[in-house]
């Protein structure tokens, strides 16, 4: 086992039997790391490292347990009480070895190789780019696919019984169309979104219809409205016009059942689209316009949301008395037996898929809210500049030193050149540190990897997720070392700031 850890720097909260002992007080374990308690406030720098002047120190950064000020809330939640960020789970640097699990990442004990890259999410078959949209047709739309055209095909059997085994063909046919329409759809969503400089991530075809995953929420409530009503509109001119068409055709052939069936199937999905409850085009008009007399968005949230949950509700026990009682065009006496169950489970589906999307609606609205208490000055960890060859326990001695929890590899100048992982050290045995030099622990730096102290809310998470990383390099706008920021302590904060209530 290795000694007790040095004291905690000031500002930590020493009062708990555990404060020497958090392995986010400092970089503990190391036999030769100085006791911090007592260093007065104003020495607040890092300590230089070997061979730079004492003038290029490193600018400081909270110390562990900071509590920010007012103006540094930001979307991830940080503690209201000051004390430090939970460090990770698995990191025991009180052990002279590391345990299984003390490796969160795949890489070396040395800390070499790539940083890890999260894989893109794909969602499907990617169909091709609108716009510069990826649009990806999920496995579920084969299912569904396959379920419209079994019952189109049986609906085609009793109006064109002459169509024999080639009717499964023409519902297979309409299928795709259909979803070809529900492209179109979402397809308004996307073009009003990036009119409005609003980014799309992708278009999803999907069981149930298709979704347009806009990243960021309309400015005002007017974009919001227009955002939302764009796509059943155009549901409806889609209907619109396969009417006007089905009025050249023969009705009774292939192409007159066709058009008219797609003039029903867009009618109903922009009046489906239009019922006024989140996570529903008509539940985002709603929003709108309670976000619009209200002044508060998230008040237009909760109203359209709990809409939706009442909408859920009533689809679940509505459309199956609906279907048995004959309402819906069809004859009341033949709705007994597998019929009904079909109808129960179709309701049961769309009730879970719209409860679902208004429960999804309300955490989101909480994470914009809290969006602006996640601030990259808050969240950053105090570093220590040490040079390429600075043995891995003098670089921890003085980093226990200065109340420090990073580490930032420089050259000769002082300009950085590296960061050197936490998963890495813990992966060194303490009695082969004085060996080991922290520029075999370290990852080089890239351009994403330095991110703006300045950065707050969706364009610091922005920042980390174009640049998948473990630790960021934090600089102030003249290119000074702010500290290092951890991908695991936003992702902490933001979990935080998720369970807060509003």
């Amino acid at each position: 086992m290795a000694p007790p850890p040095s004291a905690p720097a000031q500002g930590d909260a020493g009062g708990s039997p555990e404060a020497g002992t958090h392995p986010d007080r400092a970089y503990a374990g190391d036999q030769h790391a100085a006791p911090a308690a007592g260093r007065h406030e104003t020495d607040r720098r890092a300590a230089p490292a070997a061979g730079r002047p004492a003038a290029d120190p490193l600018r400081k950064a909270p110390a562990p347990g900071h509590a920010p000020d007012a103006g540094d809330a930001h979307r991830r939640e940080q503690p209201s009480a000051p004390g430090p960020v939970p460090g990770p789970p698995n990191h025991r640097p009180e052990t002279s070895a590391p345990a299984h699990g003390d490796r969160p990442l795949a890489h070396s004990a040395d800390g070499k190789g790539p940083a890890p890259q999260r894989p893109e999410p794909r969602g499907g078959l990617l169909m091709g780019r609108p716009f510069g949209v990826p649009v990806y047709v999920a496995p579920s739309w084969f299912l569904v696919a396959a379920l419209i055209t079994w019952v189109f095909g049986g609906q085609l059997e009793r109006v064109l019984p002459e169509l024999g085994a080639a009717r499964y063909l023409v519902s297979l046919f309409f299928a795709v169309a259909f979803y070809a329409s529900v492209l179109v759809h979402e397809l308004a969503h996307t073009v009003a979104a990036l009119r409005f400089k609003l980014p799309v991530r992708r278009i999803q075809l999907q069981f149930f219809g298709g979704v347009s995953e806009i990243e960021k929420e309309a400015e005002t409530p007017g974009r919001e409205f227009v955002l939302a009503f764009v796509g059943p509109l155009l549901s409806l001119v889609l209907a619109g016009a396969f009417y006007a068409a089905a009025q050249t055709v023969e009705p009774g052939t292939v192409p007159g059942v066709l058009l008219a069936g797609l003039m029903i199937s867009n009618l109903i999905v922009a009046a489906f689209n239009l019922l006024p409850g989140l996570p529903l085009d008509g539940g985002r008009m709603l929003r709108a316009v309670v976000w619009k007399i209200t002044g508060k968005p998230m008040t237009g949230t909760v109203a359209a949301a709990w809409v939706g949950r009442a909408l859920a509700v009533s689809v679940l026990i509505g459309l199956p008395l609906l279907t048995q009682s004959g309402a819906l065009g069809t004859d009341a006496a033949d709705n007994v037996g597998m019929d009904t169950v079909l109808d129960a489970l179709l309701a049961a589906i769309l009730a879970a898929i719209i409860w679902t999307g208004a429960g999804n609606s309300l955490r989101m609205a909480r994470l914009r809210e809290h969006l602006p208490e996640l601030r990259a000055r808050a969240l950053t960890r105090r570093a220590v500049p040490v040079e390429t060859d600075t043995p891995l326990s003098e670089a921890l001695r003085r980093a226990n030193a200065a109340g420090a929890r990073a580490l930032v590899v420089v050259d000769a100048d002082g300009q950085p050149l590296s960061l050197v992982r936490e998963a890495a050290i813990v992966g060194v045995p303490e009695h082969r540190r004085p060996w080991v030099a922290v520029s075999g622990l370290a990852q080089d730096l890239t351009d994403g990897m330095r991110v703006s102290a300045e950065l707050s809310g969706e364009e610091l998470l922005d920042a980390l997720r174009a640049t998948p990383a473990t630790e960021y390099l934090v600089v102030e706008e003249t290119g000074e070392i702010y500290g290092v920021l951890s991908a695991a302590d936003v992702e902490r904060a933001f979990v935080k700031a998720m369970a807060r209530p509003s």
